[in-house]
């Protein structure tokens, strides 16, 4: 599964720091762009002595509701909650999420099918080593979220992208997520006798894009002919804002892609909680099953007092309609942050579901002369100068979104012109940033 690498005698070195993991050397240990883009914003807060409205990485600027922090302040305080859970999750927390997929999927969904995990990127960690090793293929959607491809190339197999196809008329107007299409022959033509895995974001980060049924069912539809698992990532499956939200597992038209799926959740997302890292895989048990054999070496146990809190959370909330209301306090959010591109003539996305709007910022005109450091000239796309352009001049952080693009596509990208924002703030804080940027009409 792990490399193997050999040095030779002569190649010896007397410095600890030689025996990294050559995975780490060759450009990816440059600085992430979450820390490149925050640390911009807090030299600028400083240099300018007033607070930057952060719009960029997706945490939340508020609390979690406070039932689940008065479950919080239970569990923490109760004994066994203060212990290791066992391997496959907390008894009680796979009993609560067997009962809200069984309402979702439409189907009993036992605890067998499901596998708690440290976060959803652990999840995804765990089912990449349960299935991935060297020369395997992964088949990836771009944009992607970062994180998808050090998981997948950590194991020895390889990312082979396939694009969801910027649509032209975003320079000009406001599209929806069916506007971004799969390129299908390029999908097709992806598809080897190495690949074992599809990965789709849906709602998508960072498009805001929710696959529809036919999407769903002609990607089911070539897993089951080649025999390849779909994996799901569906983190922000409680925010979505059309009447329904199809998922792959509940297809009408393929059910047998159930057996071939992978869906992954969140409570970070679901409950506002991003810092509790608990995370879960739904599937068949049969599949599952190689999802918890990584786990319990991965990291063994996710942490105990969080699982409990997260079970007597869903409780709650199936009881006091929370998602529901999230839903449209969300609405209003979009509503609020969107105002002020509509007032620019600032086309984006109409986010289908999740908590990002892409915007298209290609009216703006920066000085040829503007100087900008050699952390962001070094990135090679314009998007990065003008998320630092942003922070430094209007005091609002972006995140360039051709971060999610496989490097040797960027340069030229049509994401160049975008910058990624995240509404899951409180509506004052996206109040402040829509007046803060009204005043780019000055630069276009």
């Amino acid at each position: 599964m792990f490399r193997v690498v050999r040095r030779t005698m002569s190649s010896k070195s007397s410095n600890p720091a030689s025996l990294h993991n050559p995975y780490f050397s060759q450009g990816k240990s440059q600085k992430d762009v979450w820390s490149l883009i925050n640390e911009t914003a807090a030299a600028a807060q400083q240099e300018l002595g007033r607070p930057i409205v952060n719009l960029g990485q997706g945490f939340f600027s508020y609390n979690p509701p406070d039932f689940a922090l008065k479950a919080v302040n239970h569990t923490i305080t109760t004994p066994q909650y203060n212990q290791y859970a066992h391997a496959r999750g907390n008894p009680n927390l796979l009993e609560s999420l067997s009962k809200v997929y069984t309402k979702d999927l439409g189907r009993p969904v036992p605890k067998e099918e499901i596998q708690i995990t440290t976060g959803a990127n652990e999840g995804l960690f765990s089912i990449f080593f349960g299935f991935l090793t060297a020369g395997d293929e992964v088949i990836v959607f771009e944009p992607f979220f970062d994180q998808y491809i050090p998981n997948v190339e950590m194991t020895g197999a390889t990312v082979k992208y396939v694009q969801l196809k910027y649509p032209q008329k975003l320079d000009k107007e406001n599209v929806t997520g069916d506007d971004w299409e799969v390129d299908w022959a390029g999908l097709e033509a992806a598809i080897t006798p190495k690949t074992k895995l599809i990965v789709i974001n849906t709602p998508h980060n960072p498009i805001g894009k929710v696959f529809n049924e036919k999407e769903l069912h002609r990607i089911g539809q070539l897993c089951i002919d080649n025999n390849l698992i779909l994996v799901s990532d569906e983190v922000y499956e409680n925010l979505y804002y059309s009447p329904k939200f199809t998922r792959p597992a509940t297809l009408s038209s393929l059910p047998e892609l159930k057996d071939r799926t992978l869906t992954v959740g969140s409570a970070g997302k679901s409950f506002a909680a991003t810092g509790w890292r608990i995370g879960w895989v739904q599937g068949p048990a049969e599949l599952i099953k190689y999802v918890t054999a990584a786990h319990t070496r991965i990291c063994f146990s996710t942490p105990a007092p969080l699982q409990q809190a997260v079970s007597e959370a869903f409780g709650e909330a199936e009881k006091n309609g929370y998602f529901e209301l999230t839903r449209q306090q969300y609405l209003k959010k979009y509503e609020i942050f969107t105002k002020v591109f509509e007032e620019l003539g600032l086309p984006y996305t109409k986010a289908d579901g999740g908590y990002f709007l892409l915007v298209n910022l290609s009216k703006l005109k920066i000085a040829e002369d503007y100087e900008f450091p050699a952390d962001i000239l070094g990135r090679g796309t314009e998007d990065f100068k003008l998320a630092y352009w942003l922070i430094k001049e209007i005091g609002v952080v972006g995140i360039p979104p051709t971060e999610f693009v496989y490097p040797p596509h960027r340069a030229g990208n049509s994401l160049e012109k975008c910058l990624r924002f995240a509404v899951c703030k409180d509506d004052s804080v996206l109040e402040d940033a829509v007046e803060r940027l009204r005043k780019l009409k000055n630069y276009f």
